[in-house]
């Protein structure tokens, strides 16, 4: 199903995290507890089907609530017996694969368009962004079910636009910066200084056909720690 699952921006997802996390936390009186909660909470929203949460007027609304419930379980129940990490995300890691065909491109070449993608987003100029995606274009987005992100691939030109300005709809505290990812040029993501995404771009001649965001904290948690690829 080619839709964008939640149009808010990547700031205010990272926001509703740390509010959880913080409710979480008085709740609970343990913040290892708190973030075990709050994951769980995002494993039942990935948990329903897109009509069901199309059916959500607020989802915020959804997500406190669903985590109250844990929450107040938690305080109730003695924890489950099992080895430790036992749990896992429902949403599955992104696989990714590199475009089939397509023109070559140098190396110059794809800086080039992922210095020109950077510049459209951060202006929020949607027809220079249209003109650098191929019209086929896909968008993946892994939030390894930390965040209440995107969680379908995006396809086509102007769904992929859309879904890239609305998810990096900059704030006063958010930069975007051109940095080495995976031994190319990419996009690096960064809210209070600390890294939240991580864009890497598949590019044939002179447009853009794929592009992977990585969002989930675990995986982004080396970038911040100075290791990053």
């Amino acid at each position: 199903m080619n839709r964008v699952d939640d149009g808010s921006p990547l700031a205010d997802l990272l926001d509703e995290r740390r509010h959880l996390v913080a409710l979480a936390h008085r709740m609970l009186g343990s913040a290892d507890d708190a973030e075990s909660a709050v994951d769980e909470c995002y494993r039942q929203w990935y948990a329903l089907s897109d009509r069901e949460r199309e059916r959500i007027p607020v989802p915020l609304t959804w997500v406190a609530a669903g985590l109250g419930r844990i929450c107040r379980a938690r305080r109730v129940l003695p924890p489950p017996e099992g080895p430790a990490g036992a749990a896992r995300p429902t949403v599955p890691d992104v696989v990714v694969a590199r475009p089939r065909g397509g023109e070559p491109t140098t190396l110059r070449q794809h800086d080039a368009v992922v210095h020109a993608v950077r510049r459209a987003l951060v202006v929020a100029d949607v027809d220079l962004l249209l003109s650098l995606l191929a019209p086929d274009a896909a968008a993946f987005f892994d939030g390894g079910g930390k965040i209440r992100t995107l969680v379908a691939p995006v396809h086509g030109r102007d769904r992929v636009a859309r879904g890239l300005l609305r998810l990096l709809d900059r704030g006063p505290h958010t930069t975007l910066a051109a940095h080495s990812v995976n031994g190319r040029t990419g996009l690096v993501v960064r809210h209070d200084r600390r890294v939240v995404a991580v864009l890497s771009l598949d590019v044939s001649g002179t447009e853009a056909v794929q592009v992977w965001v990585v969002v989930n904290p675990d995986k982004l948690r080396p970038w911040n720690a100075g290791r990053h690829p």
